[in-house]
């Protein structure tokens, strides 16, 4: 396991960059592999989960290749094999979106069940509903999904959960379906918008991202085109909350202010001044956060990617907050907090946390993505040093993480199995 050792209490000051959207990135990476030609991709994140959805798609016949930092280029006419690598697919949810990739493009697909965050259950079965309304033969044994469609064909699906993951899946699958396809109670997050901008761009006729109802009109072929992936708002996010937990004054740059406009609000509500303008938020927090409650919804709610981060806030907030999840099972982290001396009691989806006057340094374990940005949070604004182990799970979501930070003030330092890593800055 890699770690990271935070010393805490340095206020974060300055500007920083926020990189592209990994939620985004992975839907488009996988979309580009529809089409017959070459893609160019801008702004795309150097990050685990990124390099993971790369490999799978080269293990597919596509030909893959970073240009310069955070530019790719998909060649995907070689694009042939219906068989996706267990060892990769295991690591990671995402990875189920080369099912809507397979069965669109080669008519057969074989898929292992995916892997990635402990986040309780979150089954695909409403993927494989959605497969099957459009026509595909689905059956599932030993792990292994096994789908077969000699042409799909559009049809109205109800997804019985706003589901991101789902929406994506069946968007890239029936962008070559024969006729209409309407997705009901689609999700409207802002990265199923940038999917169906990129695949409009490609050739695709799309309408109504952004809203409960999206309709399809399959397309016999999609072109290659260029594209400039938005900017990762959970990261924005998580840049924001840090600052408040140190009492920091910092500019964050390359946002949309929209995307985040639950988590300013809460933000503005706990005490924390945020000013914005077309790309960027100031965000400044000069004294104790003041006890909010919220609960996680899906967009244009409070983001549960961002509901951990919220918590360690809360940690040391004046007063008790009252913090509901909705949508995953996510509270597993909380034990890692009260290690730093976090006064926090979870009831079934709610968290109840009582503030404490200040957090202070501990061993802590990262069990998955947003957990581990919670503790970075709390370890940034504790009293002495915290040694987060497992921070290999924050690399899958947090394009150079700990370089940003350094660079706003804070003392953070990487170590491996051998020792220190050098600062790459």
């Amino acid at each position: 396991m890699e770690k990271f050792i935070v010393e805490g209490g340095k206020r974060l000051t300055g500007t920083v960059r926020v990189s592209g959207s990994k939620n985004s990135a992975l839907g488009i990476l996988v979309a580009a592999a529809l089409a017959d030609g070459e893609c160019l991709l801008h702004n795309v994140p150097d990050e685990t989960d990124i390099r993971i959805m790369i490999d799978i798609l080269i293990e597919l016949g596509v030909r893959v290749e970073w240009l310069e930092a955070n530019t790719l280029r998909l060649r995907t006419a070689h694009l042939r094999s219906y068989q996706a690598p267990y060892e990769l697919v295991r690591r990671m949810r995402a990875s189920f979106y080369v099912a809507g990739l397979l069965l669109a493009r080669v008519g057969k697909a074989e898929v292992p069940l995916p892997g990635g965050c402990s986040l309780g259950s979150r089954p695909v079965d409403f993927h494989l509903k959605g497969f099957q309304a459009l026509g595909a033969d689905v059956s599932i044994s030993h792990g292994l999904m096994k789908a077969e469609a000699t042409r799909l064909i559009g049809t109205k699906i109800y997804i019985n959960r706003s589901s991101v993951g789902t929406t994506v899946n069946l968007m890239l699958a029936a962008s070559l379906a024969e006729g209409q396809t309407i997705l009901e109670n689609a999700a409207k997050e802002p990265e199923v918008v940038d999917l169906a901008i990129f695949l409009n761009g490609m050739g695709a006729r799309i309408k109504g991202a952004g809203t409960n109802v999206i309709k399809i009109d399959g397309v016999k072929k999609l072109s290659g085109t260029e594209y400039t992936i938005i900017p990762d708002r959970v990261e924005a996010g998580t840049l924001m909350i840090a600052t408040a937990c140190t009492r920091g004054d910092v500019v964050v740059e390359e946002v949309v202010p929209e995307h985040l406009r639950a988590v300013v609000l809460t933000l503005q509500e706990a005490g924390v001044t945020v000013e914005e303008d077309l790309t960027r938020f100031h965000v400044v927090s000069d004294r104790r956060p003041k006890a909010v409650d919220t609960e996680t919804a899906p967009y244009p709610g409070f983001p549960t990617d961002l509901q951990q981060p919220f918590v360690a806030l809360m940690s040391t907030a004046d007063g008790t907050s009252i913090i509901r999840e909705t949508i995953f099972d996510r509270f597993r982290y909380v034990d890692e907090l009260r290690r730093m001396g976090a006064d926090i009691k979870v009831e079934r989806d709610t968290a109840i946390v009582r503030g404490v006057e200040r957090l202070t340094g501990a061993p802590v374990e990262v069990t998955d993505l947003r957990a581990g940005a919670a503790l970075l949070c709390a370890a940034l604004g504790a009293e002495g040093a915290t040694e987060m182990v497992g921070v290999e799970h924050i690399d899958r979501g947090y394009e150079r993480i700990d370089q940003k930070l350094r660079a706003l003030g804070a003392r953070i330092t990487r170590f491996h199995a051998e020792g220190e890593w050098p600062s790459q800055e």
